[in-house]
């Protein structure tokens, strides 16, 4: 190896270290709000790096709002909800023009879709109308109003919440909408002992209203580099991609994932293993974040629910995608970690 060779590499290793500190930092002050769910905090954080965006189905009372608030109190950014309802209107999202007797112009008032973290609580609880005022915004960074596109801030991270047990009165998001997530998860419900070091936490303040930024904005441009930096041999690429195909070819799902699951999966990987620490992909990464990266972009047989929960199903599509695509074996080659078939 030339010495060029080595000092590249050498600076490598230290924009992805520098990256890992910055990543876990952001993780630990996390987790002084959001007791013992710094796995959940990671993954939401790999979906912040990948410049992707959240669904979280869980019940209420889960912390889901404080998730939000305290990584955007995290990274020193502006923190926004929007509290979906039946009679919410596209406006109420992106904002709109408001005449100014004063000036005796129009003035564009911002909406709440502008900010760094957006909360968007309930999203099935707003009218499809309302819902597609997000797609621009998730898909593009972008809004368009009154005729004028506007760019939204950045960093930006799009955090959508669903309850897990009430139906009435929602609105299901459609397929198209639902692929837009970079991944769904939730936060469940804490330990006994977690639950009890949540209690004494809150016994005069909560957390959150002690909690300082930790990092600034321009320091996560080191974390969205540092994704790019790792390292997916081949063959995992590969792999990625048999996976994701299988997906279209069982009887259990009638509408598979698409390029964009793919895309995707690939870079979920790539953050999942900065954010432990590694410089190199692994198939575990691909065998954890399936579910989550992949789960709701997958429309699940009809017949196969009838028999099981939609989780036992994933769990038998998995499976099925790993007969028709075996994991390969770990291993190393001249250019670095990665997996050797």
């Amino acid at each position: 190896m030339s010495t060029s060779e080595e000092l590249r590499r050498v600076e490598a290793d230290a924009a992805l270290t520098e990256a890992v500190g910055i990543a876990e930092k952001i993780v630990r002050n996390v987790g002084r709000v959001i007791i013992g769910k710094d796995e959940v905090v990671r993954l939401v954080l790999a979906a912040f790096a990948c410049r992707g965006h959240v669904l979280l189905e869980d019940v209420p009372g889960t912390a889901k709002t404080m998730l939000a608030r305290a990584l955007a109190r995290s990274i020193a950014g502006q923190a926004a909800r929007i509290q979906c309802t039946p009679d919410l209107q596209p406006t109420d999202v992106t904002g709109l023009s408001v005449w100014d007797p004063e000036q005796r112009r129009f003035e564009f008032r911002a909406g709440p879709i502008f900010a760094n973290v957006v909360l968007v609580d309930e999203i099935n609880r707003a009218l499809p109308k309302a819902q597609s005022a997000l797609l621009e915004a998730m898909a593009e960074r972008q809004v368009t109003a009154d005729g004028t596109t506007r760019e939204l801030p950045d960093p930006f991270l799009l955090i959508a919440t669903e309850n897990a047990i009430e139906q009435e009165g929602t609105f299901p998001l459609p397929e198209a909408q639902l692929d837009r997530f970079f991944l769904r998860t939730s936060l469940g419900y804490p330990t006994l002992d977690q639950e009890l070091e949540i209690l004494e936490a809150q016994i005069h303040e909560h957390p959150l209203d002690r909690l300082e930024p930790v990092v600034d904005r321009g320091q996560l441009q080191v974390v969205f580099d540092g994704v790019e930096q790792v390292y997916v041999d081949p063959l995992l690429k590969r792999w990625t991609v048999e996976l994701v195909r299988a997906t279209r070819e069982l009887e259990l799902v009638d509408v598979g994932a698409s390029v964009r699951g793919s895309l995707a999966l690939e870079r979920a990987i790539r953050a999942w293993a900065l954010l432990h620490g590694r410089s190199f992909a692994a198939p575990e990464d691909v065998e954890l974040l399936f579910p989550a990266v992949l789960g709701h972009r997958l429309v699940l047989s009809a017949d196969a629910l009838l028999e099981a929960e939609p989780e036992q199903v994933l769990a038998r599509v998995w499976a099925a995608c790993l007969a028709r695509a075996p994991r390969p074996e770990p291993g190393w080659d001249a250019d670095g970690p990665g997996v050797r078939g």
